[in-house]
This record gives C-alpha cells, sequence and structure tokens, in this order.
C-alpha cells in the first residue's frame, strides 16, 4: 500500500472530528453562547445539509484545478474556518463557520477517496479508499474522545483549535510528500448529472441513501436503545460506543479488503446481506449481553465496510465521471444519514417503542439490497454512450 493513501487518511480523520466533535460538546457550546441546546443542534443539522450538497458543485467549479494546489488551498479554508469557530463571539459566526467547514470538508474527503485510488495500483484500489474510511471512522473512537476532553478542560472553542492544529499538520504532510496531479478531462455538471439518467448508476446511488436510512434508523437512537433493551447506564452506553467505534475502524479496512480480493459485486451484495439479517436478529440477542455485543460489533464493521465497495464499484461502472459518482454518493449516504434519523423518530412516537426501530431499519436496508442487485444485474454503457447524453 502507498504509503501517501494513510497521510490522506490522516485528513478524513480532521474532517470527521469536525464533523462529529459538535454532538459531543453540545451541552457546553448551548452554555458558552448562551442559547438552548435545540438551537446549538443546529450547528449539526447545517452541517450535515452542507456537506450532503457542497461537493458536487465544488468539484464542477474547481475541475480545472490541479489535484495537489486544491488540496492545500481546500485545507488551508477548512482550518481558517475552524480557526473563526475558535474565536467565534457569538452563535451566528459559528454558524457561518460550520457551513465553511461542511463545504471544504465534504470536497477534501472525496479529493482524499478519489486521490488515493489513483495513487495505487488496481488490486488495491478499495483497500485504499477503505484505509481513508478508516480515518473518519477513526476520528470517532479518538478524534471525538480526545475533543471531548479538551471541550471539558479548556472550554467549547478549544476543539476547534485542535482541529485547526491538525490541519496545519496535513497540510505539511501533503506538501511535501505529494507530487503535483492533473485533473482529469472537464466533463460539464449536467452531463455529469445525467450519469443518473441510467438506471444502473441511479440504483447504485439508490442503494447507499437505503442503506445509511436503515441503518441511522436505529444507529441515531442506540442509546436509549441500550438503555431499553439492556438496562445499561450512562457509563456502560460509553463502553458499547467505543467498542461500536472499535469495529467501525476495522469494518472500514475490511470492506476494502473484501471488494479487492472478492470484487466489489460479490461484497456489496453479501454486506448487504448480512447487514440487514443482523438488524432482525438485533432486538432478538438483547438477553444475553455477549451475544448482543458480538452481533452489535458484526453490525458496526458491516456498516462501514459498505462504502469502499461501494465507492470501488462506482469507479469501476463509470470511471469517466469517477470523481462526481464519489461526490453524489457522498451526497446520497449524508441523506439517507438524515431520512434514517428523522424515521427513527417517528418509528419512536408511533409505536412508543425504540425497539422497533430495528426491524424498521432492516426493511430499508432489504430495500438497499433490492436496489443493488438491480444495479449489478444492468448492462455497462461505454464511454461514447456517456458522452452522448
Amino acid at each position: 500500500m502507498n504509503y501517501k493513501v494513510y497521510l490522506l487518511s490522516v485528513v478524513s480523520f480532521v474532517v470527521g472530528m469536525a464533523e462529529l466533535i459538535v454532538g459531543g460538546i453540545l451541552d457546553i457550546v448551548s452554555d458558552g453562547l448562551g442559547v438552548s441546546v435545540s438551537k446549538a443542534g443546529e450547528l449539526i443539522t447545517i452541517y450535515s445539509l452542507v456537506f450532503a450538497l457542497a461537493s458536487p458543485v465544488l468539484l464542477t467549479v474547481t475541475a480545472k484545478v490541479e489535484r495537489k494546489k486544491l488540496f492545500l488551498w481546500t485545507l488551508l479554508i477548512f482550518f481558517g474556518g475552524n480557526l473563526l469557530a475558535y474565536f467565534s463571539p457569538n452563535f451566528l459566526i459559528l454558524f457561518i463557520t460550520r457551513i465553511i467547514s461542511a463545504a471544504t470538508g465534504s470536497l477534501l474527503v472525496v479529493l482524499a477517496i478519489t486521490i488515493s485510488s489513483s495513487i495505487v495500483r488496481g488490486e488495491y484500489r478499495a483497500r485504499a479508499i477503505g484505509v481513508i474510511m478508516m480515518g473518519v471512522s477513526g476520528s470517532l473512537v479518538i478524534g471525538v474522545p480526545i475533543g471531548l476532553v479538551i471541550g471539558q478542560h479548556f472550554g467549547w472553542r478549544s476543539p476547534f483549535l485542535f482541529i485547526a492544529i491538525l490541519s496545519l499538520v496535513s497540510m505539511l504532510g501533503i506538501m511535501l510528500f505529494f507530487d503535483k496531479m492533473e485533473p482529469k478531462p472537464v466533463i460539464s455538471l449536467r452531463k455529469q448529472l445525467e450519469t443518473l439518467k441510467r438506471p444502473k448508476i441511479l440504483t447504485a446511488q439508490l442503494t447507499s441513501l437505503l442503506f445509511l436510512t436503515g441503518h441511522l434508523t436505529l444507529y441515531a437512537y442506540l442509546t436509549p436503545f441500550l438503555q431499553t433493551a439492556l438496562n445499561l447506564n450512562a457509563t456502560w452506553v460509553s463502553i458499547f460506543y467505543f467498542i461500536f467505534g472499535v469495529a467501525a475502524v476495522i469494518g472500514g479496512g475490511f470492506g476494502g479488503f473484501m471488494a479487492d480480493k472478492w470484487g466489489s459485486e460479490k461484497s456489496i451484495l453479501g454486506i448487504i446481506s448480512v447487514f440487514c439479517l443482523v438488524l432482525f436478529i438485533l432486538p432478538k440477542v438483547t438477553f444475553s449481553t455477549i451475544l448482543f455485543v458480538i452481533i452489535m460489533m458484526i453490525w458496526s464493521m458491516l456498516s462501514w465496510a459498505i462504502t469502499p465497495a461501494q465507492q470501488n464499484y462506482l469507479i469501476e461502472t463509470t470511471p469517466e465521471t469517477a470523481d462526481i459518482q464519489q461526490s453524489l454518493n457522498n451526497t446520497a449516504s449524508h441523506l439517507g444519514i438524515a431520512a434514517g434519523s428523522v424515521i427513527g423518530g417517528m418509528v419512536i412516537n408511533q409505536s412508543s417503542s425504540v425497539l422497533h426501530n430495528a426491524s424498521i431499519g432492516g426493511v430499508f436496508v432489504l430495500l438497499a439490497l433490492i436496489s443493488a442487485v438491480f444495479s449489478i444485474t444492468r448492462s455497462q454503457t461505454s464511454t461514447k454512450e456517456i458522452h452522448e447524453l
């Protein structure tokens, strides 16, 4: 594996931490700025929305820019956004900094994926994408807890300063160890988006959206699920989240290995099938803590294992528009995250129990499997046909 992939994973680690940290320090942000917790929660919502929608636009606008230069400039703006967050005098300024961080962060992740997949041999491409995703999941296990400790001891602003410093370190690594990388030939945004008219591509993107919808229907409400199903206290809930995070890191690498060894298509179908089964089984094994932890770890691993296989599948399916497809996949995934959170809340309100969230999530994952089968069984489209769209 090219060592540069691991340098790029540091960037995805920093971006992941920037995305996830606010949820952990929401209470002290609320107190520090004198706003309600629900108001402070808007910082999470705006980040998710901008992160989902920004990268396709930014990729098109910057299509002609040399990749190393683009990466460094984007990192610099990302650094500036987090530094400004540290000095934010009020909620409005902090809100604006979240927009800056989300927009640049979404572009950085897509660039990290596309660059890593282009600097390794074809047989290691999915594993390289897996390493990038391990950076994001690693931020959940390592970065966020560190940020929480820093925030609790030095105030809500301090994690943003920590992220800004890590951004500078990342810039130094990119500057020293990466050569110039010319962009691919420019394809207009209209033609790129028109690739979604192809059933093979549209259903591939829909697969990610439905998969993440099913996952978040339960994961967004994992704390009340653990408290209800296993009667866990706050300390044990934290331990379970840590176990979930460790499994997630392993899953990102495992997904890349699977896709390289057995192919993206077989990996996607296998991952989604087992994931669906796990969601239906999970509420049934709460009688045994050990068995539940084992099933939960499989759930966590597969939730992150899907991304390398899915991204590699999109690269194989439409190499001419690989950048925009990975960007659109990022959008689909985040829309799925938002949809799953909403649907999970609706299930709880309607049934008055979080225990039904797993099976409802399983239904969406089953739909994702149907969508994946449909996509994989469609015929490939030639380069000429793509340019004629």
